[in-house]
């Protein structure tokens, strides 16, 4: 595939990056380079899909620490230099952000090369060298025998680097997106790190099998060795918004901070689980005349749902948390089921806004993110379909609280005011005009969670199924 230096660029990490290369790369599929190419997409439209951003930018590192007592944001450095993290967890915490992009200023929300931090005094001087050579794992290694530049991984089995520490900077890559290619400057899908010579099947052993010797990272909170994935999910949540959620109580909330429990093991408490991670929406279909689980929008388009019916299924997923792909077992955002075909590109749009029901919708007025019930009470969305999308996150588990990203009993959505009487009382009392779905096989008008209990349970996923009785 040729391209002309006028061809469009995205940005990448340090630099550049052509359009061929994020086709050669798999990040990009054909059709997506030939809209680039043909101008029929912009580079600003395909960076902002997330499957594409994922690898250009990455998913968040750990920015810095939030200290809940006196409600300060505070960057590594800064709560080590407070007695707060010890120098370890500090230099461990700085190196997998130097090793993954940037050392960030949480407080100036900046992102910068360890030169800059270390100038901007974001970071001490006497950490300097330590961080560059992390920053390397980004910007590429000198091989001392080619003076060629290689990847983190190729160091690493070159021996330059020690292999408890590349084990634990890779890792942090693979946490945020991707593996690093530093000859192009943005994260490679796993299969294309293993046909560069990023990654092999030893290093993907011990990272997807750790146990505490490689489990690299300290939880100042609860004492245990952690990944980085973890300590990456774990901040999203923190022990205390989930006691002042009223989702664990005092005695849970003691045991966490003493170590007596582990989050792992509050977390599999069925009571926490459902507001961390809700029940099952209704994930696709089992027809079955054939025996086969299809996706709702495989369903659609074989003729067994109506395009109506199919929307609503579809919305009620993204607003609950993820579209699904019940056939691969895979919960993806809209961007990513709309690029791998889970969904129609016809329908992204519509599914993008049932989405901001999770992560939240724009207040237009104060330029503030505010929940589904709030924007419905601002007329933002209209009122039947924001109650629908509410209905379905009440019956999975709970309203979404976008601000925290987790779901809240309903007596606490009253008090963020996320939910209130009417609404309730709509819900509570529904008649046919608020009956938002429709079984395909009574033909009756039913609400969310009357259908969900229509469902089966696929007993490979755990998924649940909407039986169809239709002959193909």
């Amino acid at each position: 595939m040729s391209e002309t230096s006028k061809a469009p660029k995205f940005h990448g990490i340090r630099k550049d990056v052509s359009v061929t290369e994020l086709f050669e790369s798999k990040i990009i599929n054909e059709d997506l380079y030939k809209d680039l190419n043909t101008g029929k997409l912009t580079v600003d439209e395909v960076s902002e899909m997330e499957s594409v951003r994922r690898y250009l930018e990455g998913t968040n590192s750990i920015a810095g620490v939030y200290l809940q007592s006196t409600k300060e944001t505070l960057s590594i450095y800064e709560a080590k230099q407070r007695g707060l993290l010890t120098p370890g967890t500090s230099l461990v915490l700085l190196e997998a952000q130097a090793a993954t992009g940037f050392v960030i200023d949480p407080v100036k929300n900046k992102k910068l090369s360890v030169e800059d931090a270390a100038a901007l005094g974001v970071v001490g001087s006497e950490w300097k060298n330590k961080l560059l050579s992390a920053e390397r794992a980004v910007t590429g290694y000198k091989d001392p025998y080619t003076d060629k530049m290689i990847s983190l991984f190729q160091a690493l089995k070159k021996d330059l680097i020690v292999k408890d520490h590349g084990i634990r900077l890779l890792e942090a890559q693979i946490a945020t997106g991707g593996i690093i290619d530093p000859v192009y400057s943005h994260r490679v899908p796993v299969q294309v790190a293993y046909q560069r010579g990023y990654f092999d099947e030893e290093i993907n052993q011990i990272l997807s099998d750790p146990d505490d010797d490689t489990k690299g990272f300290f939880d100042p909170n609860t004492h245990e060795n952690l990944t980085y994935l973890q300590l990456v999910e774990r901040k999203d949540v923190s022990v205390a918004e989930l006691f002042e959620s009223k989702i664990i109580n005092e005695d849970l909330y003691k045991d966490l901070n003493t170590g007596k429990l582990t989050v792992d093991e509050v977390s599999e408490m069925e009571s926490v689980r459902k507001y961390l991670e809700g029940t099952n929406s209704i994930a696709g279909v089992y027809l079955q005349s054939t025996k086969e689980t299809l996706s709702i929008y495989e369903a659609k388009q074989r003729g067994l749902l109506t395009p109506g019916t199919s929307l609503v299924l579809l919305e009620a997923q993204a607003a609950t948390g993820f579209v699904i792909d019940p056939v691969k077992n895979k919960k993806l955002s809209v961007e990513d089921a709309a690029a791998l075909g889970v969904v129609g590109s016809e329908w992204k749009n519509k599914l993008l806004s049932a989405e901001r029901a999770v992560t939240g919708y724009k207040d237009p007025y104060t330029d503030k993110m505010i929940s589904l019930f709030q924007a419905l009470k601002k007329d933002l969305i209209v009122k039947d379909h924001g109650v629908r999308l509410l209905e379905a996150q009440i019956a999975t588990g709970g309203i979404i609280d976008p601000v925290y990203s987790h779901r809240v009993p309903v007596q606490v959505a009253y008090q963020r005011g996320y939910f209130d009487e009417e609404i309730n009382q709509i819900l509570s009392d529904a008649g046919d005009d608020t009956k938002g779905f429709f079984d395909p096989n009574t033909h009756e008008n039913l609400t969310y969670l009357q259908l969900v209990q229509r469902c089966m349970i696929d007993p490979k996923t755990g998924l649940s199924l909407l039986p169809l009785n239709k002959k193909m």
